[in-house]
């Protein structure tokens, strides 16, 4: 039973990624269809189609992980000012890591700094009676969004920061912050981090852990991270915590975001003493 769900989930992402497979794959995959997609399927009511994920970035091993044993889900993109939904990823061509490409219903693009610009119906007239605030964000008909994206070669929208959080070391390179985090927390050992350095030269984090965790455990783990990413992108130094960021402590946002001021406020000395 085991292999069997394994064959589906790998045989799955070969699909998704639109790898060819051999002729003794496709047997495993028909089968893997039969005795377990259809069954998994069976438990949401039969007829499901898709499910649509927003609201938040969905994990790529996650996303990868339902389109694979038979749950479509489809990762978009949109905010209220934008009535809400901008993009997002089609039943027929799902790439997980993106939210999918613009509808034809508005103009999409990124401006010179990496920000994403709308345009289109759907864009608000502006905040109700808040005009100042409205001129900040509507220019010339394209909103500003707040959010830095990219398109990839299928004109599929990915988001990588919130325009806020970038992090601007002390060389005055541009370092996406979320990219790091998300890295370091496929770790199974990491369950949050975050990534500081702003006009900074280097890159420090507060990982989180279970209270087994030690500190030498963490720092090879960091180590091997470190190898794969770009040299800016590289953690020098961490503090471990084991403390969660939660709502209730006031270090999340409702949807789980990182409340990057807040997090800043409570361990600023300790961050900076890494310096």
């Amino acid at each position: 039973k085991k292999k069997l769900i394994n064959n589906t989930i790998n045989l799955g992402k070969k699909i998704l990624k639109k790898e060819e497979l051999t002729l003794g794959e496709k047997i495993i995959n028909f089968l893997c269809n039969i005795l377990v997609r259809k069954k998994i399927q069976k438990q949401f009511g039969g007829n499901l189609q898709a499910y649509v994920s927003g609201g938040g970035a969905l994990d790529q091993n996650i996303g990868e992980f339902l389109n694979a044993i038979g749950l479509p889900t489809l990762q978009g993109y949109g905010l209220t000012e934008a009535s809400p939904v901008v993009s997002c990823n089609l039943p027929n061509m799902v790439k997980v890591e993106t939210v999918g490409p613009p509808f034809r219903t508005n103009q999409v693009k990124i401006a010179e700094d990496g920000e994403i610009l709308i345009k289109g119906e759907n864009v608000m007239l502006g905040y109700w009676n808040q005009k100042e605030e409205t001129e900040k964000v509507v220019k010339e008909g394209w909103l500003h969004t707040g959010d830095i994206g990219e398109f990839d070669q299928n004109n599929y929208l990915k988001i990588t920061d919130r325009k806020k959080d970038i992090i601007v070391n002390l060389g005055g390179d541009n370092i996406s912050p979320s990219k790091v985090e998300n890295i370091l927390c496929l770790n199974e050992f990491i369950k949050q981090s975050f990534v500081y350095g702003d006009k900074k030269n280097y890159l420090v984090a507060i990982i989180v852990t279970d209270k087994e965790t030690n500190k030498d455990e963490i720092k090879l783990l960091i180590e091997n991270i470190n190898k794969n990413l770009t040299l800016i992108e590289k953690i020098k130094k961490f503090i471990l915590v084991h403390e969660e960021f939660t709502i209730e402590n006031g270090m999340l946002t409702p949807t789980l975001k990182l409340k990057r001021k807040e997090i800043i406020k409570n361990y600023k000395q300790q961050l900076e003493n890494l310096y």
